[in-house]
């Protein structure tokens, strides 16, 4: 062990966050020790914060401090239109482009009978039940063009066949794989705009 114990354990605790190596961490860990204590202080209270009172949206499954995440109890957009993404990271990116005022549903994960992923498992129950109190609604399905999202997709398409629900997904300039979070904001942008109505 090159350093003391206690910097050791804040190195280590730092390589357990996606995409930081040995290096980084270090680095990362021997910033601290030039931080004040005001600043340590603030960074101690937000990840304990985050921790303990970020909950997930009762109507959307968002990110939020209240029961009701901002866009959900935004009353100036269209809550008829719903967005159903895989996760959170999906509508940051969406909501970069700033061109959608509709809302989302975030599924936390697809189905995949492979690794015994079903429609129970994931956010489909409360997005169904969401829908009946709905007038005319469309859902924007933005899912992934891997076999679990088409699957998803198609199970989605089943279940709400002859529910006067429109149904369209995000165009298919999209590569084959492409996770939403990483696209670059005009080809999100113009993949919402462009849009297919599949029922």
């Amino acid at each position: 062990m090159i350093y003391p114990e206690v910097l050791e354990n804040l190195i280590q605790s730092f390589k357990k966050f996606p995409g930081i190596g040995e290096k980084n961490a270090e680095r990362l860990a021997l910033y601290t020790m030039d931080m004040s204590d005001d600043e340590i202080n603030l960074l101690a209270d937000s990840l304990k914060n985050v921790k303990s009172k970020v909950q997930h949206c009762e109507i959307c499954g968002y990110l939020c401090e209240n029961e009701i995440c901002n866009i959900c109890a935004d009353k100036s957009r269209d809550h008829n239109l719903i967005c159903v993404i895989e996760d959170y990271k999906s509508a940051v990116s969406f909501e970069k482009i700033g061109n959608y005022n509709g809302t989302y549903h975030i599924l936390n994960g697809l189905i995949s009978p492979i690794d015994g992923v079903t429609p129970e498992d994931i956010n489909i129950p409360s997005l169904l039940a969401r829908l009946k109190n709905l007038e005319n609604p469309e859902i924007i399905l933005a899912l992934k063009s891997s076999i679990e999202g088409q699957t998803t997709t198609m199970y989605l398409q089943k279940k709400l066949e002859n529910q006067n629900v429109k149904i369209s997904r995000l165009s298919y300039g999209i590569s084959m794989g492409a996770d939403i979070d990483y696209l670059d904001p005009i080809t999100l942008g113009n993949a919402l705009e462009d849009r297919k109505f599949i029922n």
